[in-house]
C-alpha cells in the first residue's frame, strides 16, 4: 500500500502546470509546420530539383532520428526518488560496476522474502558474477544450496530483496550474470530453516507416524502432486514397472511404495533434480525400514449422555472391528457415507484404513467396540473428510468430536482447505461441518453435495468440545429424524 501511494503521489507532482502561453506557442508551432510543408510542396512540384531535394530531406529525417535516439539513450532520464535501486537496462548490460554510487545510496525499504533456482555453469567464477549482480541491486542472500548436474549446476537460493523489487528485475540481473532456466516464487518466514534441519525434523516426523510420508515428501520437495497407486500383477519387463532404485523423468518421479504400489510425485513447473531425487529416496527407504505404524495416544471423552468412549488412531490392523461396525450399519446409512451401492462396501476400507492414504480415528466403546470412523484423506493437493457413526450412536455427538480432530490435523499438516462429499439428504454431516465454525463454500450438483471449510480463515482447536445445544439446533435446522454421519 505505501508502494502504490508514493508512485501516486509523485506521478501527481511531475506533472507540469498548464499555462495559456504554452497553447499559443503549440498553435504557432502548428502554423509554421504548415507554412513550410506548402512551400516545400511548391518547390518539389514546379522545380527541377524537386526529387534531388526530396531525397535530401529523407536523408535528414533519419540522420536527425538516429541522434535522437543516440542522445536519449546517453542521457536517460534519472529515476523517480523513490525507485527502489532499478536501473536502467544499459546499465545493467555494463555489468555491476556501472552502477555507481547512486545504487549504494538508494534506500532498501521493504525486504521481501524469494526462493529463486537458476541453472550456472560448473566454471568458476560463475557463482560470484551471480552473486555480484544480486549484490547490486541490494539483494542478500540468506542461504545457498547447490544440485550437482552432469552439465552445469542448479543453485536454490533463498533471497531477501527491497520491497519495491519485482520478480522480473531480479531473473533479469540472473540472466545477464550468466543465469538460466531461472525460477522464482514469493518464499515466507518457514523458509528460513536451513535444509539438514528440514531433513532432520522430516525424517523424525516420518519416523513417529506412517501417515506423514506424503505430507513430508511435500515439504521436502515443495509444491507438488503426490499420489499412491496400488500395487498390480505386471509381468517382466512391463514398462509400467518401477524399478527398486525408483525412476526420475524430469517432472517425474516414481518410487516404490513401502508396502506396494507406487509413489507418483510430479511437479510440472520445476523439473526435479538428482539431489532431490536422492532425498526423497531416502525417506521412502526409511519409512519402509520402520515398517506399519501408528501414534497409540489416546483420548477418553463423556459424551452428554454419560458414556464414555475413546478416540485414536486406526489402521489396518483395526480391519474386522471396522469390518463389523459396518455390519451393524444400515442400508441407509452406508448409503449416504458411499454414495451408491452398499453390497460391497468393505473393499473400501483396505484403502480407508491404509496410513499411506491418510488418517483414520476410531470411536471406541469401553469394551472396544468401534462405533464410529473419521477418514482424513490426501487426495492430490487437496484433503477430504468423512465419517461414518454406527445407527444406534448418531446424534450423540460422536461425529463432531471426530470431525473436529480430523480438521485439527488438517491444520497441524499445512493445508488449507478440506472438503466433504456427500448428498443433499446427510443433514448429519451438513450439520458437523457447520459446527466448525469455519467458513464454507457449497456445491450442489445432482443432488451430491461437496462442502469445503477453508482452514485458514479461524485457527482450530487441537480438540473441539460439543456444545449439545448447538447440536440440538442444527438437528432441528436440518432434520433430527435423518440419520446423523
Amino acid at each position: 500500500m505505501t508502494r502504490e501511494v508514493s508512485n501516486t503521489t509523485w506521478a501527481k507532482h511531475s506533472r507540469r502546470a498548464h499555462h495559456w502561453r504554452r497553447d499559443l506557442v503549440e498553435l504557432a508551432a502548428l502554423f509554421t509546420a504548415v507554412a513550410v510543408a506548402d512551400g516545400v510542396a511548391n518547390l518539389i512540384g514546379h522545380g527541377p530539383d524537386g526529387p534531388a531535394l526530396l531525397v535530401i530531406s529523407a536523408f535528414a529525417l533519419v540522420a536527425t532520428a538516429a541522434f535522437h535516439t543516440w542522445w536519449a539513450r546517453r542521457h536517460g532520464h534519472a529515476p523517480p526518488a523513490d525507485d527502489t535501486g532499478a536501473r536502467p537496462l544499459a546499465a545493467q548490460q555494463a555489468g555491476p560496476s556501472a552502477a555507481g554510487p547512486a545504487a549504494a545510496e538508494a534506500a532498501p525499504g521493504d525486504r521481501t522474502l524469494w526462493r529463486m533456482r537458476t541453472t550456472v555453469q560448473d566454471a568458476p567464477g560463475s557463482l560470484a558474477s551471480l552473486c555480484a549482480a544480486l549484490a547490486a541491486r541490494h539483494v542478500d542472500i540468506l542461504s545457498l544450496q547447490t544440485h550437482p548436474l552432469a552439465e552445469g549446476t542448479v543453485d536454490e537460493f533463498l533471497l531477501r530483496a527491497p520491497g519495491g523489487l519485482e520478480a522480473s528485475g531480479i531473473t533479469r540481473a540472473v540472466a545477464l550474470a550468466g543465469g538460466a532456466d531461472t525460477w522464482i516464487e514469493r518464499a515466507d518466514a518457514h523458509d528460513l530453516v536451513d535444509a539438514p534441519t528440514r531433513a532432520l525434523g522430516l525424517a523424525a516426523r516420518t519416523a513417529l507416524d506412517a501417515a506423514e510420508l506424503p505430507l513430508a515428501l511435500r515439504q521436502l520437495l515443495g509444491r507438488c502432486t503426490i499420489r499412491s497407486l496400488p500395487d498390480r500383477p505386471a509381468a517382466a519387463g512391463d514398462p509400467q514397472e518401477v524399478p527398486a532404485e525408483g525412476v526420475l523423468e524430469d517432472t517425474v518421479m516414481r518410487l516404490r511404495a513401502p508396502e506396494g504400489g507406487t509413489i507418483t510425485v510430479e511437479r510440472p513447473y520445476l523439473p526435479f533434480t538428482p539431489t532431490e531425487f536422492a532425498r526423497a529416496r531416502a525417506l521412502v527407504e526409511l519409512d519402509t525400514r520402520l515398517g506399519p505404524r501408528i501414534p497409540r495416544g489416546q483420548d477418553v471423552l463423556t459424551l452428554p449422555e454419560g458414556e464414555a468412549i475413546t478416540v485414536r488412531r486406526a489402521d489396518t490392523g483395526d480391519l474386522a472391528a471396522a469390518r463389523a461396525m459396518q455390519a451393524r450399519c444400515s442400508a441407509r446409512t452406508l448409503g449416504l457415507r458411499y454414495h451408491g451401492p452398499v453390497g460391497d462396501a468393505d473393499r473400501y476400507l483396505d484403502h480407508l484404513l491404509s496410513p499411506r492414504f491418510g488418517r483414520t480415528l476410531a470411536a471406541r466403546t469401553a469394551s472396544g467396540r468401534i462405533v464410529g470412523l473419521g477418514h482424513l484423506l490426501w487426495d492430490g493437493d487437496e484433503t477430504e473428510v468423512a465419517l461414518l457413526v454406527e445407527d444406534a450412536w448418531q446424534r450423540r455427538g460422536v461425529g463432531g468430536e471426530l470431525l473436529g480432530r480430523l480438521v485439527a490435523m488438517a491444520v497441524e499438516a499445512g493445508c488449507a482447505s478440506v472438503y466433504a462429499v456427500t448428498q443433499a439428504a446427510n443433514t448429519g454431516m451438513v450439520a458437523a461441518m457447520r459446527g466448525l465454525g469455519l467458513p464454507l463454500d457449497f456445491q450442489i450438483e445432482e443432488g451430491t453435495v461437496v462442502i469445503t471449510a477453508r482452514l485458514d480463515a479461524t485457527p482450530v482447536a487441537s480438540r473441539l468440545p460439543y456444545d449439545a445445544e448447538q447440536a440440538q439446533a442444527e438437528e432441528a435446522q436440518y432434520g433430527a429424524s435423518r440419520p446423523r454421519d
